[in-house]
């Protein structure tokens, strides 16, 4: 199994815990006295349906001059076809070779060995009321190298107003450092055997909804080896919510005392 494919699948089945854990239903919309019932009636919350599905109309084999390229590409087929269309048009400009009017070279032609691969694959993680996250994972490979590269890239929508969901969008105004801080407290052991000081932690924008907290996830290297992936910090909700906007917030058990 690739690299991708095997941390793809544990992260998949974190985050898809994570939205069984806080819930996958519509919000309750309370129902109108009778005397009001002409008066427009509350939007209704979208519940996603979705499929993986492969591309369409793209090269599986290329060759250029540089060498040949297998391409494998997934998307998703949902009941909302403005997310469809976001993750086809990100696919077709992350690889654009595999859509080019370039001479496909056919697979039995080319030598598995001497193949560098590029793939790209959408799964549905799951949503919490009128917010759907979706990771995308990539994965590359040089023929010859020691190893590929993958990487997951969390995408939530908001279902609501149609749009994607960067982290600034989910934050109070100006709360950023404030985020930082919190987020170095919460993984200070982490960070302190690894020889990480405050003053060096960015913010990423690549980021979940978890079981407990808001999971901030950081490329190969960045923070660690590569044998230990892609780093997760995880900040508890219980110190993201006077940080975060109440709307963007998961509804969450309360903890009986």
């Amino acid at each position: 199994m690739k690299p991708a494919q095997f941390k793809f699948g544990l992260l998949a089945a974190a985050v898809l815990g994570a939205a069984v854990l806080t819930g996958c239903q519509p919000r309750e919309v309370p129902a109108e006295p009778q005397a009001e019932a002409s008066a427009p009636a509350a939007a209704s919350i979208q519940l996603l349906q979705v499929q993986a599905v492969p591309m369409e109309g793209f090269n599986k084999n290329v060759c250029e001059k540089e060498g040949c390229t297998q391409f494998d590409l997934q998307t998703v087929k949902s009941n909302a076809a403005w997310i469809d269309e976001y993750f086809a048009d990100r696919i077709r400009k992350a690889e654009p070779v595999a859509f080019s009017e370039i001479q496909p070279q056919a697979a039995e032609e080319t030598d598995p060995a001497k193949l560098n691969q590029q793939s790209i694959s959408v799964r549905y993680m799951g949503q919490q009321y009128d917010i759907a996250t979706f990771a995308m994972a990539s994965y590359s490979y040089s023929s010859g190298a020691a190893h590929g590269l993958y990487h997951i890239e969390y995408v939530n929508f908001d279902l609501k107003n149609q749009k994607r969901l960067a982290l600034h969008d989910i934050l109070n105004q100006g709360a950023e450092q404030k985020v930082l801080e919190a987020l170095y407290e919460a993984n200070t052991n982490w960070l302190y055997n690894r020889q990480i000081e405050k003053s060096q932690l960015k913010l990423s924008d690549n980021y979940y909804y978890g079981a407990n907290g808001i999971v901030f996830v950081y490329p190969l290297y960045e923070l660690a080896s590569y044998a230990e992936g892609m780093t997760e910090l995880k900040l508890p909700y219980e110190s993201a919510a006077a940080l975060i906007q109440s709307k963007y917030l998961p509804s969450l058990p309360k903890n009986s005392k």
